[in-house]
């Protein structure tokens, strides 16, 4: 299996990607190469640093687990109310006043370019694509295939004709399978969506690739959307770092952080990239979020904890920070959660 595996990367690893730097020289940008001002050092992930991950042991997950909740896509969403529906893994339904946006969807049964090998889901993901309210505009964080699915986005632009919002360098991609409304952005650029809709690209610290020649080639982030008097914050993936204080120094509290909680073992490999739950309400905090939200869990096996121990964990250290636990949360795959204005505000007084 292991073997099957290290194929897989070294298959994933040879395919190219169409990714460029195309800015000036920045405090992320070397003229070359996109990197985290965060960390001390550009150095990239090699193939054999891989290969060292996956050789480590793995909890077993199962191969098959069923969704036990049905979301509720028929809300009628008030002005300063969200719903949020947690469809799998980092791909969320977040659903504003007069406005539908999907995070980093994923319905293919593999995070992967090919069908034979790659991380494959243990369960479906909890809102059946066909059953989709229209999409108004998709936010991609960066380009790893497990939150830029190729097949996805076609699917959903033949259907629903949306916005696309990537990093700075996947344009191009997006463009070559036919998807002509995009729009690209560096850290802190914004856009305005609508007459009260402004969604801002901000930091993260990660990385990004979708071959062996392009690492790093395109930018990584997360996404701050702001509405009335509402505000979420998409965090995309990441590894902890100061990016969320100067988030909140900038932008303000969010209402909603949604923040990654998974695929953080073994930590020398995944501490740079992914925040394991301790790290994710140190994030809570520095973000000064109403209520936080857990993803990148429980479908993809992507890391070697087991799919139980994010949420687990996250209960624990919850408990040992003295956070109260409505503070931060996470959704059954399929659930949704409608927020309103005296929800958030009851939030920030526990």
């Amino acid at each position: 299996m292991r073997m099957k595996i290290a194929l897989g990367i070294l298959v994933l690893c040879l395919i190219s990607c169409q990714t460029r730097g195309t800015q000036k020289k920045s405090d992320h940008f070397d003229g070359d190469k996109y990197f985290n001002p965060t960390l001390n050092t550009k150095k990239s992930v090699s193939f054999f640093t891989v290969f060292k991950m996956f050789r480590e042991s793995r909890a077993k997950w199962p191969t098959n687990v069923k969704n036990k909740t049905t979301p509720n896509l028929n809300l009628k969403i008030k002005k300063n109310e969200v719903a949020i529906t947690f469809i799998n893994h980092a791909t969320f339904l977040i659903q504003l006043n007069g406005i539908n946006i999907l995070t980093d969807p994923i319905w293919s049964d593999r995070a992967s370019p090919i069908s034979w090998v790659g991380p494959k889901r243990v369960r479906k993901p909890g809102v059946k694509f066909e059953e989709l309210p229209k999409i108004d505009l998709i936010l991609i964080s960066h380009n790893h295939y497990d939150h830029l699915d190729i097949d996805t986005l076609k699917k959903l632009d033949k259907r629903f004709s949306p916005k696309v919002f990537v990093p700075i360098g996947d344009k191009d991609l997006i463009n070559s399978i036919g998807i002509k409304n995009v729009l690209e952005f560096d850290w802190w650029n914004r856009s305005t969506v609508n007459s009260d809709t402004i969604v801002s690209f901000t930091p993260t610290q990660h990385g990004s690739a979708r071959g062996l020649f392009d690492q790093n080639k395109s930018l990584w982030g997360s996404y701050y959307i702001k509405q009335g008097d509402r505000s979420i914050y998409f965090g995309g993936d990441a590894g902890y770092s100061t990016h969320y204080l100067e988030i909140y120094k900038r932008l303000g509290a969010p209402d909603i952080a949604i923040l990654g909680i998974g695929a953080y073992r073994p930590r020398w490999f995944m501490k740079p990239i992914h925040m394991n739950p301790s790290e994710a309400i140190i994030a809570h905090k520095d973000l000064k979020a109403a209520v936080s939200i857990g993803m990148h869990f429980g479908t993809f096996q992507m890391s070697s904890e087991s799919i139980d121990q994010p949420k687990a964990d996250l209960v624990k250290y919850l408990e040992k920070e003295g956070v109260d636990k409505n503070r931060f949360i996470t959704l059954n795959e399929g659930e949704t959660r409608l927020f309103t204005s005296i929800d958030l505000e009851k939030s920030r007084t526990k």
